[in-house]
C-alpha cells in the first residue's frame, strides 16, 4: 500500500476531484432511496401495517386496482375461515372517495370498512376507534386536513362521517389517506346509497376482499383456499401491486437507481484505467524490483477502497442532511437506514469491481518496455 498512500497524499487534487464525483453520486443515491421509500409508504403503508399474510379477491380480478374492482361475499369469507391453516379471515371493504370537510375543504380518503373489534383497525394516537356507523378513524397524515370532531361529508351521497380518532402511524393507499369505519358504513358508500335511502338488495352482503391471517403468522395454502372459495388470493407483497400506480412507480425508481449504480462503476473504472496508464512506469519499477502482480493489484484496489469508502461516507452524510430537510414537506420522502445502507454498499462494491477491472492491466505491464519507452 506504500505507492497507493503516497499517491493519495501527493496527488490529492486529482483524487479530491474523483472523490467529489463519487460523493455527489452518493448524495443522489440517498435522495433516490428516500424518494423510493417515500413512494412505497405513500402507496401501500396502510396495507403494510395490516397484521395479515394475504388477501382473497374475487376470481379473475385484474391486478391493477384489484381492491376497488373486487367484490366477494359471506360465502367466501366462511370458506376461508373454515380452513385449518387460516387463523382469521376478515371481510374488508375498500373504496377511494371524494368528500368535503365541514369547512368545505375537499379531501380524498381511502375508506376502509372492517370489523371495528377486529385486527384491521390500527392503533389509535388520539381519540378512539370507530364504534358506530358514521364514525371514522383517519391516518396520522390526514391530520393536516381534518381534526377530531370534524364531520366529513361524502360527495354526491351526502353521508356524514365523524372523525372520532387519529391513527398512530401513516396509513395510506394509492397516495390517499385511509379512514377506517364500520362495514355497514362502507357498504352504504360502496352501494351509492344516499342519505335517507334504503340500500339496494344484496348491498349488505358485499365486501371488497377477505383479509387472511395464517396460523402462527405463516402464509396459508392460497391455491387450496382459492379452489375451495372460488377466489383469487395473493400474498401481502403481491397485493401491493393492486395499489394504483405502485408497480409502475417502483419499477421506474428501481431502473433509475440501477442506472446510477452502473454509472458509478463506469466512472470509477474509467478514472482508475486512466490512472493505471499514467502510473505504468512506477508499476514497471515495482515489477522490476520483484513485486508480484497480486501485490500490485492489492495496492491499486486498496487505493480505490480508501477513496470510495471516504467519498461515499461524506456523500451519505450530506445526502441524509439534505433529505432530513425534505421530510414532512408534503413530498413522499422517507429516510430509512436499510435502503441507504444497501445503496452505499452497492456503490462501494460496484466501484471496486470497476476499479479492479480497470487496473487488471497491471498484470500485462512489461518492466523492460515500460522503463525504456522514452529512449
Amino acid at each position: 500500500m506504500f505507492l497507493a498512500v503516497r499517491e493519495l497524499i501527493y496527488a490529492r487534487s486529482r483524487f479530491a476531484l474523483m472523490g467529489s464525483v463519487v460523493a455527489l453520486i452518493s448524495v443522489l443515491m440517498v435522495l433516490l432511496a428516500g424518494l423510493s421509500s417515500g413512494l412505497v409508504n405513500d402507496g401501500v403503508s396502510g396495507l403494510q401495517r395490516m397484521p395479515v399474510q394475504g388477501f382473497a379477491f374475487a376470481a379473475e380480478t385484474r391486478t391493477d386496482s384489484a381492491f376497488t374492482r373486487s367484490v366477494v361475499g359471506p360465502e367466501q369469507v366462511d370458506q376461508w375461515a373454515a380452513r385449518p391453516d387460516v387463523a382469521d379471515a376478515t371481510p374488508m371493504g375498500l373504496s377511494i372517495i371524494n368528500a368535503k370537510t365541514s369547512a368545505g375543504t375537499p379531501v380524498d380518503l381511502t375508506l376502509i370498512g372492517a370489523d371495528t373489534q377486529g385486527p384491521l383497525i390500527p392503533a389509535v394516537a388520539q381519540g378512539r376507534a370507530p364504534a358506530a356507523d358514521g364514525e371514522i378513524l383517519v391516518s396520522s397524515t390526514a391530520a393536516d386536513n381534518v381534526e377530531l370532531g370534524d364531520t366529513v361529508t361524502v360527495d354526491r351521497l351526502g353521508i356524514p362521517l365523524t372523525v372520532v380518532g387519529i391513527a398512530a402511524d401513516q396509513h395510506t393507499f394509492g397516495h390517499v389517506d385511509m379512514a377506517f369505519t364500520t362495514l355497514t358504513t362502507w357498504q352504504d358508500v360502496h352501494a351509492g346509497t344516499r342519505v335517507g335511502e334504503e340500500p339496494r338488495s344484496g348491498a349488505r352482503q358485499e365486501y371488497s376482499v377477505v383479509a387472511i391471517s395464517g396460523v402462527d403468522g405463516k402464509l396459508p395454502d392460497l391455491a387450496a383456499g382459492d379452489a375451495a372459495a372460488g377466489t383469487s388470493a395473493r400474498d401481502l407483497a403481491e397485493a401491493f401491486n393492486s395499489s394504483p400506480g405502485y408497480e409502475a412507480e417502483t419499477m421506474t425508481m428501481s431502473m433509475i437507481t440501477w442506472f446510477l449504480y452502473a454509472i458509478s462503476a463506469l466512472v470509477v473504472g474509467a478514472f482508475f484505467a486512466i490512472l493505471t496508464v499514467q502510473r505504468s512506469r512506477e508499476i514497471a519499477v515495482l515489477r522490476a524490483m520483484g513485486a508480484s502482480t497480486i501485490r500490485l493489484l492489492v495496492d491499486a484496489v486498496g487505493q480505490a477502497l480508501i477513496l470510495l469508502a471516504g467519498s461515499i461516507a461524506i456523500g451519505v452524510a450530506i445526502g441524509v442532511g439534505l433529505g432530513s430537510l425534505l421530510v414532512g414537506t408534503g413530498m413522499p420522502f422517507a429516510l430509512e437506514a436499510g435502503p441507504i445502507a444497501l445503496g452505499a454498499f452497492l456503490l462501494l462494491a460496484l466501484g471496486l469491481v470497476g476499479a479492479t477491472l480497470a487496473t487488471i492491466r497491471i498484470s500485462s505491464v512489461d518492466p523492460h518496455s515500460a522503463l525504456g519507452e522514452n529512449r
